[in-house]
């Protein structure tokens, strides 16, 4: 056997090397990729139903949502007609404004001088 024989040994051995090598790495991958798909199924079927009672979360909340918009409705049309009364009470009656001004006045002032008085 010439240097040349040993030279296909050595470079035969290296080959069969690499090989299995490359044949290892390739079959952690698979075994990689298989758990990977396992756990995405797992994933998935743990999701499915976790978004079915979000939904129904979302359905249950929508309703007494509806109810209270229709409450706050009420109470601004409630605080708009209130609001259009009194504007139109101090636009006829002016002088009857001032007079219950006076009359708040005048009630606060009597509330101050029996607190004065007590103290």
């Amino acid at each position: 056997m010439g240097p040349g024989g040993i030279a296909t040994i050595i470079a035969s051995c290296a080959l069969m090397v690499i090989a299995i090598a490359v044949a290892y790495v390739i079959i952690r991958l698979g075994r990689f990729i298989d758990e990977a798909k396992a756990s995405l199924k797992t994933i998935t079927d743990e999701t499915a139903p976790l978004i079915d009672e979000v939904h129904t979360t979302v359905t249950l909340v929508n309703g007494p949502l509806k109810s209270i918009n229709k409450i706050t409705k009420n109470a601004e049309d409630l605080s708009d007609k209130v609001n259009e009364a009194t504007t139109a009470f101090i636009s006829k009656n002016g002088s009857a404004v001032k007079v219950a001004g006076a009359l708040i006045s005048a009630a606060s002032k009597k509330k101050s001088r029996s607190k004065k008085k007590a103290e």
